[in-house]
Protein backbone atom coordinates (compact mmCIF):
# COMPACT_ATOMS: atom_id res chain seq x y z
CA UNK A 1 0.00 0.00 0.00
CA UNK A 2 1.21 3.45 -0.83
CA UNK A 3 1.33 6.87 0.70
CA UNK A 4 -0.17 8.87 -2.11
CA UNK A 5 0.35 12.65 -2.29
CA UNK A 6 -0.91 14.65 -5.24
CA UNK A 7 1.25 13.88 -8.26
CA UNK A 8 4.36 16.07 -8.48
CA UNK A 9 3.55 18.04 -5.36
CA UNK A 10 5.85 18.49 -2.38
CA UNK A 11 3.78 17.90 0.76
CA UNK A 12 4.77 18.43 4.36
CA UNK A 13 2.82 17.49 7.48
CA UNK A 14 4.10 18.62 10.88
CA UNK A 15 7.14 20.39 9.44
CA UNK A 16 8.68 20.63 12.91
CA UNK A 17 9.21 16.85 12.93
CA UNK A 18 9.63 15.65 9.35
CA UNK A 19 11.12 18.00 6.78
CA UNK A 20 12.21 18.08 3.17
CA UNK A 21 15.78 17.63 4.42
CA UNK A 22 14.86 14.09 5.47
CA UNK A 23 13.51 13.30 1.99
CA UNK A 24 16.51 14.85 0.26
CA UNK A 25 18.78 12.66 2.38
CA UNK A 26 16.80 9.56 1.33
CA UNK A 27 16.91 10.59 -2.33
CA UNK A 28 20.63 11.29 -2.02
CA UNK A 29 21.31 7.82 -0.64
CA UNK A 30 19.58 6.22 -3.61
CA UNK A 31 21.07 8.59 -6.19
CA UNK A 32 24.61 8.06 -4.91
CA UNK A 33 24.16 4.29 -4.72
CA UNK A 34 23.08 4.21 -8.37
CA UNK A 35 25.57 6.74 -9.76
CA UNK A 36 28.63 6.50 -7.48
CA UNK A 37 28.25 10.20 -6.70
CA UNK A 38 29.49 11.79 -3.49
CA UNK A 39 26.71 12.20 -0.91
CA UNK A 40 25.80 15.56 0.57
CA UNK A 41 26.27 15.47 4.36
CA UNK A 42 22.91 15.62 6.18
CA UNK A 43 22.10 18.87 7.93
CA UNK A 44 19.33 17.80 10.30
CA UNK A 45 19.52 16.60 13.93
CA UNK A 46 20.35 12.92 14.35
CA UNK A 47 17.32 12.17 16.51
CA UNK A 48 15.82 8.69 16.85
CA UNK A 49 12.46 7.72 15.35
CA UNK A 50 10.75 4.65 13.96
CA UNK A 51 10.54 5.40 10.26
CA UNK A 52 9.36 4.28 6.84
CA UNK A 53 10.67 5.31 3.41
CA UNK A 54 8.26 5.07 0.49
CA UNK A 55 9.15 5.37 -3.21
CA UNK A 56 6.38 6.24 -5.66
CA UNK A 57 6.49 6.52 -9.45
CA UNK A 58 4.80 9.63 -10.80
CA UNK A 59 2.30 9.15 -13.58
CA UNK A 60 2.93 10.75 -16.97
CA UNK A 61 -0.77 11.58 -17.13
CA UNK A 62 -1.76 14.80 -15.33
CA UNK A 63 -3.94 14.31 -12.29
CA UNK A 64 -3.22 10.62 -11.84
CA UNK A 65 -1.96 9.43 -8.47
CA UNK A 66 1.60 8.12 -8.09
CA UNK A 67 2.16 4.35 -8.10
CA UNK A 68 3.86 2.54 -5.23
CA UNK A 69 7.41 1.46 -6.11
CA UNK A 70 8.71 0.38 -2.71
CA UNK A 71 8.00 0.87 0.98
CA UNK A 72 9.88 -0.58 3.95
CA UNK A 73 10.54 0.71 7.45
CA UNK A 74 11.33 -0.18 11.02
CA UNK A 75 9.33 0.22 14.23
CA UNK A 76 12.49 0.47 16.34
CA UNK A 77 13.69 4.05 16.93
CA UNK A 78 16.68 4.62 14.65
CA UNK A 79 19.17 7.50 14.37
CA UNK A 80 17.69 9.47 11.48
CA UNK A 81 20.84 10.10 9.47
CA UNK A 82 21.79 6.44 9.11
CA UNK A 83 18.25 5.09 9.41
CA UNK A 84 16.81 7.14 6.55
CA UNK A 85 19.74 6.27 4.28
CA UNK A 86 19.49 2.58 5.14
CA UNK A 87 15.77 2.31 4.53
CA UNK A 88 15.91 4.46 1.41
CA UNK A 89 18.06 1.70 -0.09
CA UNK A 90 16.19 -1.17 1.54
CA UNK A 91 12.84 0.01 0.17
CA UNK A 92 14.37 0.71 -3.25
CA UNK A 93 16.23 -2.58 -3.62
CA UNK A 94 14.71 -5.16 -1.26
CA UNK A 95 10.94 -4.76 -1.31
CA UNK A 96 9.97 -8.26 -2.42
CA UNK A 97 6.88 -6.96 -4.22
CA UNK A 98 8.98 -5.12 -6.79
CA UNK A 99 12.15 -5.32 -8.84
CA UNK A 100 15.10 -3.17 -7.82
CA UNK A 101 14.83 0.50 -8.69
CA UNK A 102 17.18 1.38 -11.57
CA UNK A 103 18.98 4.63 -12.40
CA UNK A 104 16.75 5.28 -15.42
CA UNK A 105 13.73 5.51 -13.09
CA UNK A 106 15.11 8.36 -10.98
CA UNK A 107 13.45 11.25 -12.91
CA UNK A 108 10.03 9.68 -12.36
CA UNK A 109 10.35 9.03 -8.63
CA UNK A 110 9.16 10.83 -5.57
CA UNK A 111 10.16 9.98 -2.03
CA UNK A 112 8.10 10.06 1.15
CA UNK A 113 9.66 9.80 4.60
CA UNK A 114 7.32 8.99 7.49
CA UNK A 115 8.49 9.40 11.09
CA UNK A 116 6.25 7.43 13.43
CA UNK A 117 5.10 8.92 16.73
CA UNK A 118 2.60 8.55 19.57
CA UNK A 119 2.47 4.76 19.86
CA UNK A 120 -0.35 3.53 22.10
CA UNK A 121 -1.85 0.15 22.94
CA UNK A 122 -5.48 0.11 21.84
CA UNK A 123 -8.17 -1.28 24.16
CA UNK A 124 -9.69 -3.24 21.25
CA UNK A 125 -9.19 -3.69 17.53
CA UNK A 126 -11.65 -0.79 17.00
CA UNK A 127 -9.94 1.66 19.37
CA UNK A 128 -8.34 3.96 16.79
CA UNK A 129 -9.32 6.77 14.41
CA UNK A 130 -9.29 6.52 10.62
CA UNK A 131 -7.26 9.33 9.09
CA UNK A 132 -5.31 9.91 12.32
CA UNK A 133 -3.79 6.58 13.25
CA UNK A 134 -1.78 3.91 11.57
CA UNK A 135 -2.29 0.41 12.93
CA UNK A 136 0.13 -2.34 13.87
CA UNK A 137 -1.58 -5.65 14.54
CA UNK A 138 -0.32 -8.92 16.00
CA UNK A 139 -2.37 -12.05 16.55
CA UNK A 140 -1.84 -15.77 17.19
CA UNK A 141 -1.99 -17.88 14.06
CA UNK A 142 -5.69 -18.91 13.86
CA UNK A 143 -4.61 -22.31 12.54
CA UNK A 144 -3.54 -23.07 16.13
CA UNK A 145 -6.99 -22.45 17.63
CA UNK A 146 -8.76 -25.46 19.17
CA UNK A 147 -10.80 -27.20 16.47
CA UNK A 148 -13.89 -27.72 18.64
CA UNK A 149 -15.35 -24.39 19.60
CA UNK A 150 -18.54 -22.46 19.07
CA UNK A 151 -18.61 -18.74 18.46
CA UNK A 152 -20.85 -16.89 20.89
CA UNK A 153 -23.61 -14.77 19.42
CA UNK A 154 -22.83 -12.25 22.14
CA UNK A 155 -19.25 -11.74 20.95
CA UNK A 156 -18.18 -8.12 21.14
CA UNK A 157 -15.08 -6.32 19.88
CA UNK A 158 -14.57 -5.09 23.45
CA UNK A 159 -14.82 -8.45 25.24
CA UNK A 160 -12.12 -11.04 25.80
CA UNK A 161 -11.94 -14.08 23.55
CA UNK A 162 -12.51 -17.31 25.46
CA UNK A 163 -10.51 -19.60 23.19
CA UNK A 164 -7.20 -17.85 22.64
CA UNK A 165 -4.43 -20.45 22.42
CA UNK A 166 -1.07 -20.25 24.04
CA UNK A 167 1.43 -19.11 21.46
CA UNK A 168 5.01 -18.05 21.06
CA UNK A 169 6.36 -15.14 19.00
CA UNK A 170 7.21 -17.59 16.23
CA UNK A 171 3.47 -18.32 15.89
CA UNK A 172 2.40 -14.68 15.87
CA UNK A 173 1.31 -12.95 12.66
CA UNK A 174 1.89 -9.20 12.27
CA UNK A 175 1.15 -6.43 9.79
CA UNK A 176 0.88 -2.66 9.64
CA UNK A 177 -0.80 0.07 7.64
CA UNK A 178 0.52 3.62 7.75
CA UNK A 179 -2.06 6.32 8.57
CA UNK A 180 -2.69 7.43 4.97
CA UNK A 181 -3.35 3.97 3.60
CA UNK A 182 -6.74 3.28 5.19
CA UNK A 183 -8.59 6.45 4.10
CA UNK A 184 -6.99 6.16 0.66
CA UNK A 185 -8.53 2.69 0.30
CA UNK A 186 -11.91 3.80 1.63
CA UNK A 187 -11.98 1.08 4.31
CA UNK A 188 -13.90 1.16 7.57
CA UNK A 189 -12.18 -0.14 10.71
CA UNK A 190 -13.26 -3.75 10.35
CA UNK A 191 -12.26 -3.83 6.68
CA UNK A 192 -8.88 -2.34 7.54
CA UNK A 193 -8.18 -4.85 10.31
CA UNK A 194 -9.29 -7.77 8.15
CA UNK A 195 -7.10 -6.55 5.29
CA UNK A 196 -4.16 -6.28 7.71
CA UNK A 197 -4.82 -9.86 8.83
CA UNK A 198 -4.65 -10.99 5.20
CA UNK A 199 -1.49 -8.97 4.73
CA UNK A 200 -0.03 -10.75 7.78
CA UNK A 201 -0.53 -14.07 6.02
CA UNK A 202 -3.86 -15.42 7.28
CA UNK A 203 -5.92 -16.80 4.38
CA UNK A 204 -8.65 -18.59 6.35
CA UNK A 205 -12.07 -17.40 7.53
CA UNK A 206 -12.26 -14.32 9.77
CA UNK A 207 -14.94 -14.14 12.45
CA UNK A 208 -15.60 -11.77 15.33
CA UNK A 209 -13.68 -14.15 17.59
CA UNK A 210 -10.74 -14.06 15.19
CA UNK A 211 -10.77 -10.27 15.11
CA UNK A 212 -10.88 -10.15 18.92
CA UNK A 213 -7.65 -12.12 19.03
CA UNK A 214 -5.89 -9.11 17.47
CA UNK A 215 -3.64 -6.98 19.64
CA UNK A 216 -3.56 -3.53 18.05
CA UNK A 217 -1.12 -0.69 18.55
CA UNK A 218 -2.09 2.64 17.07
CA UNK A 219 0.38 5.33 16.07
CA UNK A 220 0.64 8.59 14.16
CA UNK A 221 3.16 9.85 11.64
CA UNK A 222 4.75 13.06 10.49
CA UNK A 223 5.62 12.89 6.82
CA UNK A 224 7.13 14.79 3.94
CA UNK A 225 7.22 14.04 0.21
CA UNK A 226 9.52 15.49 -2.45
CA UNK A 227 9.80 14.88 -6.18
CA UNK A 228 12.93 14.29 -8.28
CA UNK A 229 13.00 17.87 -9.59
CA UNK A 230 13.13 19.17 -6.02
CA UNK A 231 16.03 16.85 -5.27
CA UNK A 232 17.96 17.92 -8.38
CA UNK A 233 17.65 21.58 -7.37
CA UNK A 234 18.80 20.69 -3.84
CA UNK A 235 21.89 18.90 -5.20
CA UNK A 236 22.69 21.93 -7.37
CA UNK A 237 22.25 24.26 -4.40
CA UNK A 238 24.77 22.07 -2.60
CA UNK A 239 27.42 22.40 -5.31
CA UNK A 240 26.65 19.56 -7.72
CA UNK A 241 26.79 21.06 -11.22
CA UNK A 242 26.81 17.68 -12.98
CA UNK A 243 23.40 16.30 -12.04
Amino acid sequence: MSLLPVAGETTVEDDSTCTKAHCFHAFDALYCALTDSTPVPPDFPDEKFPLFVTWNTRSSRPGRAPRLRGCIGNFEPLPLQDGIAEYALTSAFKDSRFSRIEEKELPFLECCVSLLTNFEDASSYLDWTIGTHGIYISFPDPALYPTSRSSSSASSPFSSSSFLPRFTPRRTLTATYLPDVIPAQGWDKIEAVESAMRKAGWAGPISEDTRRSVKLRRYQSAKCTVAWDDFVQWRRDNGDDTI
